[in-house]
């Protein structure tokens, strides 16, 4: 697959997890050039991105949309455009939040992993609300149980396991056959700097190569990014996350 094409499909896999997500609960709307979500009950997805590079009259109709609402919505920004349009976001009171930086790997040989981690499928509303527990723990911000208990054909909540104790979460998307998504993957607290996360990716990867999965996709923040490259994924792009001041 091409560069130009795998940074795509890395940004695809990322929106299609919120439009899923957004339409299951029929919180997913469309203007000309954008689209949004804002679930009052839950901090996430909570986005508004752009079909492409925003202009002025797409940046005025999104202003109009955020202002009208009490949500704290992130305005994702991706740096592969030609033209400098993330400037005209920031000219029109838009702050960056935080950045993340799109990576991928092509799955190809299979990694050494401890067996001391197990996974487990998100499956009944118990497990939805340890799920939301732990991601609130280990990321600061809630992801509603109630999105977890809908009928997802091509996305897993999962929970990692040690010793039958929990200690992290992913959330893994895999719209088209060749392409897995991670999100969300991350271990609470009291449970860090014993390599629980580099042994839960290495899990997620075997078990995505198992399945016939040919690249895996993620955004990761510039603390997080050198276990991936360790592992062989390479950068591909910088997502500055916005949101508007009121």
């Amino acid at each position: 697959m091409k560069k130009e094409e795998l940074i795509n499909q890395n940004i695809e896999n990322l929106i299609s997890l919120w439009q899923t997500v957004s339409e299951k609960t029929n919180f997913q709307k469309s203007e000309e050039g954008f689209e949004y979500s804002m679930i009052p009950y839950s901090e996430w997805p909570n986005r508004l991105w752009f079909h492409q590079a925003p202009d002025e009259k797409t940046v005025a109709k999104a202003k109009e949309i955020l202002l009208s609402s009490s949500k704290n919505i992130t305005i994702p920004y991706w740096d592969i455009y030609a033209n400098e349009a993330h400037q005209l976001l920031e000219c029109n009171g838009f702050e960056v939040r935080f950045e993340q930086i799109g990576m991928s790997l092509k799955l190809t040989q299979s990694y050494d992993a401890p067996q001391n981690l197990e996974l487990k499928k998100v499956r009944n509303g118990k497990e939805a609300q340890l799920w939301e527990k732990l991601f609130q723990q280990a990321f600061g911000y809630q992801i509603s149980h109630k999105l977890l208990q809908q009928d997802y054909e091509s996305t897993d909540f999962i929970i990692a396991y040690h010793n039958e104790s929990p200690v992290g979460t992913a959330v893994l998307h895999h719209p088209s056959g060749d392409i897995i998504g991670i999100h969300a993957m991350g271990i609470i607290p009291e449970a860090r700097r014993q390599g629980y996360a580099e042994q839960l990716m290495k899990i997620i990867l075997n078990h995505s190569i198992e399945h016939g999965f040919k690249f895996a996709t993620l955004q990761a923040s510039a603390m997080g990014k050198g276990i991936y490259i360790r592992l062989g994924f390479e950068e591909q792009f910088l997502m500055k996350n916005y949101t508007l001041n009121k």
